[in-house]
């Protein structure tokens, strides 16, 4: 009994009081710098659009915008509760299919009202090929940032963590890429973008349970 007293003792002895918001200013100073990263590159690497101003106007460009911004926003929520030992994801699987599927509807409408030869065009772009490589790859110090954060919080369900955490990196890596992609077919958001969320969610499952122990 002594011995088990004193291995509380030692367990407990240097531990200090965890100051208020503590894990919500770490997300604060880790993900907001981690975006101007993703943004910096994206400038340096691609530029914004040359027609911007008339980017502006389409009512695609900004319904690609809030795409991956509500993704992104849905997921960051839900690594927020993930990070505590008791945390779930909520409703997040629900809210992200519900998103998804809102843009897979439009993209079917923007079909059905385009001439058949556009389809090429509206599904695959001119950019299929690198579109999700380059969202992964903005994506990247959004996806670092994620995780020194969550290696300072207590997750419990690692893969799942990780996953999401990957899928918040991916839909604001998608976010930047879109300021710079000239794609205005939702068809080719709802694959191509998708396909690099995807592939960055897949990266945080695969390291989460590595990276996240804690």
């Amino acid at each position: 009994m002594r011995e088990t007293e004193d291995l509380i003792d030692s367990l407990v002895r240097n531990l200090k009081p965890v100051p208020r918001h503590a894990l919500e200013r770490r997300f604060v100073l880790a993900i907001l710098p981690a975006l101007a990263v993703s943004l910096l590159l994206m400038l340096i690497v691609l530029g914004l659009r040359t027609d911007m101003a008339q980017a502006l106007m389409l009512p695609v460009f900004w319904i690609k915008s809030a795409y991956n911004a509500l993704l992104a926003v849905a997921a960051f929520a839900a690594v927020y509760r993930l990070s505590r030992p008791d945390g779930t994801e909520g409703r997040f699987f629900g809210i992200a299919a519900a998103i998804i599927l809102t843009l897979a509807v439009l993209a079917v409408i923007q079909l059905t009202l385009s001439p058949a030869a556009s389809y090429p065009v509206l599904v695959l772009g001119s950019s299929a090929l690198h579109c999700p490589l380059l969202i992964f790859a903005f994506a990247m110090p959004i996806l670092i940032a994620n995780t020194w954060v969550l290696r300072g919080g207590a997750p419990s369900n690692l893969g799942i963590t990780g996953f999401i955490a990957g899928i918040a990196a991916g839909a604001s890596g998608a976010w930047v890429y879109s300021w710079f992609c000239t794609e205005n077919g939702l068809p080719f958001v709802t694959l191509w973008y998708s396909l690099g969320i995807l592939l960055t969610g897949g990266i945080g499952a695969l390291f989460g349970p590595r990276l996240l122990r804690w």
